[in-house]
């Protein structure tokens, strides 16, 4: 028997957000724990170029929300990017995660062949539902959880591969 394509897709999208909200519990008690602000975590960066834990978290969650739109033909809500506090970001989280979770398994399935196009500032991105979720939905998700992971435990938060992997 095959896996459906909401099968490989919203439960593994809900997995990853749950994770990065355990992450940040965790990164609010260690916060509280050390009298650090918990700005100083959600604004922090691996370099200077590259994007605050902030992003990372927004950026998860709308790669998520995107691919369960554009798989299944639902409109996505919008989420303004002005999340600075531990308890903002996992409100995003869980929202997104609501909303995943009314994304029905009949409008995802059989979307394998599905044309998707993305713009990518000036650049047009064609997938099929597939390789969209192979080659671009889950990368993307996987590496800025990782950098949100990272950012964290470079910072002194106690969180490790098992919190990465969620609960087996």
């Amino acid at each position: 028997m095959s896996t459906s394509m909401y099968e490989r897709s919203i439960p593994v999208l809900i997995r990853n957000l749950n994770n990065l909200s355990v992450f940040l519990t965790k990164a609010a008690s260690y916060a509280s724990d050390n009298d650090i602000a918990g700005s100083v975590l959600t604004s922090s960066r691996l370099f200077p170029n590259m994007l605050p834990l902030t992003s990372q978290i927004q950026i998860s969650c709308d790669t998520s929300k995107g691919a369960a739109a554009r798989l299944s033909g639902i409109e996505a809500p919008s989420y303004e990017d002005t999340e600075t506090s531990f308890e903002e970001l996992q409100t995003r989280i869980i929202n997104t995660v609501k909303f995943l979770e009314s994304v029905p398994a009949d409008k995802v399935n059989d979307c394998e062949e599905k044309e998707i196009t993305l713009k990518a500032g000036p650049t047009k991105l064609k997938f099929t539902g597939k390789t969209y979720l192979q080659n671009f939905v889950f990368p993307n998700v996987y590496f800025h959880a990782t950098t949100a992971f990272n950012i964290l435990r470079h910072n002194g938060v106690e969180i490790g591969k098992l919190d990465f992997l969620g609960g087996l």
